[in-house]
């Protein structure tokens, strides 16, 4: 930012991509590109996977900027086409390879004590080694309700099932993360 620029929010920035502004656009794709792609990279478990679901995310919402109302935030509304277009290429794909995720890719925890810490950096490559050998339907449950912090209810409609089926899901996923972090803690 240049002296005296004013730093525009992401939703004026929303609304004047809508208006065709492309600069606009441009800008909330920095900003917001490193949390497109980490949440793609939860979802598929593959780095290159998740390098096309986030380019195709940005695409899809250049084109649907002008159905953006703005009654959520641009990110709540950008990790939802996230999610859709990681579902779609999967089905597209068919062949999703799962590998661990990259250390990279974790959020840095903060506040917290430094014996968690330590835990937490200790179980980190178990979990997302166990996270990756979920079923895709089931991590992606996972990833939003524990990561994400989304409700049943907006996964359920983000994923096209039941609240049922979401609530059923997380249950399964953390009862096996559980399995394989006692498993491998046991060894």
């Amino acid at each position: 930012m240049q002296a005296g620029e004013v730093r525009r929010d992401d939703g004026t920035l929303a609304r004047l991509a809508r208006g065709g502004d492309r600069a606009a656009f441009s800008e909330l794709v920095r900003r917001h590109q490193d949390e497109v792609f980490t949440l793609a990279l939860r979802l598929t478990a593959d780095r290159e996977m998740a390098a096309d679901v986030s380019q195709e995310a940005f695409v899809r919402a250049w084109r649907a900027i002008g159905r953006f109302r703005g009654d959520a935030r641009f990110m709540t509304w950008m990790y939802r086409i996230t999610v859709n277009t990681a579902w779609s290429m999967r089905s597209r794909n068919r062949r999703l390879r799962t590998e661990p995720l990259e250390e990279s890719a974790e959020p840095v925890a903060n506040g917290i004590s430094p014996e968690a810490a330590g835990e937490a950096a200790h179980l980190r490559p178990h979990l997302i080694a166990a996270l990756a050998g979920l079923p895709p339907s089931t991590r992606a449950v996972v990833v939003l309700k524990d990561v994400y912090g989304w409700s049943h209810a907006e996964i359920a409609e983000d994923l096209g099932i039941t609240v049922t089926a979401a609530k059923v899901r997380l249950h399964r996923g953390r009862r096996r993360l559980a399995e394989v972090l006692v498993a491998e803690g046991g060894r």
